[in-house]
């Protein structure tokens, strides 16, 4: 007997800085695999993401928001990473902030028009707008483009639009063995993922400033019998951003280590002893080898 053919293809998420492809991708997926926060340029590489539903397998590639200031080595390579991406998908989802499109969104727009694949408009964070006829004109504007095949509004908090969002997403999908296994969600390894969360955890601590000048590095991650013991690095630029990191008297490395080790403990279902350093590694985001070494290669 014949089995059904399946569906599978990759589904690239672009947009400015923070319009809220991550936590799309969170919500698509039911489960959240991609760092968010308010701040701009949260996520750094591409990041994948599978959702899979019985014969159809859409394989989301979460980039770094596009934008035209790329003075520094870690701008350039965030950039880079997000455009390489639409060349090789099968299908690119533009993501744009209901009733809240400007410049930077074109300059999106632009970029996407010169790539030969099907696109989706997705208008994010509708539920922050009172009035929703103020959609009516974006939809209208992006139509006139010919860009799209379908644009659909979006509340990821409200999960409104959501399943209209993936049903679209899977017809669209060329006729392909699935890639990945039913259960799997993402490529990245556990030491990748808990990276992450100490980093998210951090942006969302601190100012404006020291977030785009922090990563973190995983030296350690041990799975005993009964603990798993992860020992983690905070690099910042200057000796000012450490010891504000650190805080007064360790209180904020502190909240940032209780918030993160809740959250990695979620998210590999184990209890975990965490200890975090702050190390200084001054102008590395407009070094290239200094970015290799923290794991922008």
């Amino acid at each position: 007997m014949l089995s059904e053919p399946t569906q599978c293809g990759y589904v690239a998420l672009v947009g400015r800085p923070n319009v809220g492809k991550s936590t799309l991708l969170n919500y698509v997926l039911g489960q959240k695999i991609s760092i968010t926060s308010r701040k701009p340029q949260t996520t750094r590489r591409n990041l994948i993401g599978v959702d899979t539903q019985d014969g159809s397998q859409a394989i989301y590639v979460d980039t770094p928001g596009i934008h035209q200031q790329t003075e520094r080595e870690l701008n350039r390579y965030m950039v880079n990473h997000a455009t390489s991406a639409i060349a090789d998908v099968d299908l690119v989802v533009v993501i744009i902030e209901g009733g809240n499109q400007g410049e930077a969104d074109g300059h999106v727009l632009d970029l996407v028009a010169s790539h030969d694949v099907p696109k989706f408009a997705v208008l994010s964070k509708v539920d922050l707008l009172k009035d929703k006829t103020l959609l009516l004109p974006q939809i209208d504007a992006l139509r006139e483009r010919n860009l799209f095949e379908e644009i659909v509004p979006v509340s990821a908090l409200r999960s409104d639009g959501i399943d209209s969002f993936r049903e679209n997403v899977f017809k669209r999908l060329p006729t392909a063995p699935h890639f990945f296994g039913a259960d799997e969600v993402t490529d990245q390894s556990e030491r990748f993922l808990v990276a992450e969360i100490v980093r998210e955890k951090l942006m969302r601590q601190l100012g404006d400033e020291i977030p785009h000048s922090a990563t973190v590095l995983i030296e350690r991650f041990a799975r005993e019998p009964n603990i798993v013991r992860i020992h983690a690095d905070i690099y910042v630029e200057r000796d000012g951003q450490k010891r504000i990191v650190i805080g007064k008297a360790g209180k904020r490395l502190k909240l940032i280590g209780e918030e993160s080790r809740k959250a990695i403990e979620i998210l590999i279902d184990a209890k975990v002893m965490l200890h975090l350093w702050v190390r200084v590694k001054k102008g590395w985001t407009n070094n290239v080898g200094q970015m290799r070494f923290l794991g922008y290669d």
